[in-house]
């Protein structure tokens, strides 16, 4: 019984605990974005005369997102009768604007980022998630 009980007790712990990480995940995630409005970044080519271009190079931005023990336990639960698990798509959200970020502030002074591409790799435990973001910054004359 007291096994049942340790067990509960670090569940609801992990819960709380990643819950909280994630909201402040997401605030941090949210302010970073507000900073970079006035940036573009789209999935297309661009073209342009030579001499209107005064730059282009690669930039990219990585991540890195693990669930928490709540979540990896309740996904294995739902995992079973399949269909969409909640608790992991914030997980795919958060890694993945987290990079796009990071992509974008490795290009602050660029006009634009151009052929943007997002790839994702699971990695070792069940839970854990890597996004990866990447394109051509263009900076134009003006």
């Amino acid at each position: 019984m007291i096994d049942l009980i340790a067990i509960i007790a670090v569940l609801i712990i992990t819960y709380i605990s990643g819950t909280f990480m994630e909201k402040s995940h997401y605030k941090r995630i949210r302010e970073r974005e507000q900073k970079l409005l006035q940036q573009p970044y789209v999935v297309d080519s661009f073209t342009a005369l030579e001499s209107d271009v005064r730059e282009a190079k690669m930039v990219d931005g990585s991540c890195v997102v693990a669930a928490d023990r709540f979540k990896v336990f309740l996904g294995g639960l739902l995992s079973i009768f399949g269909g969409r698990i909640a608790a992991f798509e914030s997980l795919t959200d958060r890694a993945r604007r987290e990079a796009i970020i990071r992509m974008r502030e490795q290009a602050i002074d660029a006009d634009m980022i151009v052929c943007t591409r997002i790839q994702y790799t699971e990695l070792g435990a069940k839970g854990q998630i890597e996004a990866m973001a990447y394109g051509t910054a263009v900076y134009l004359n003006k």
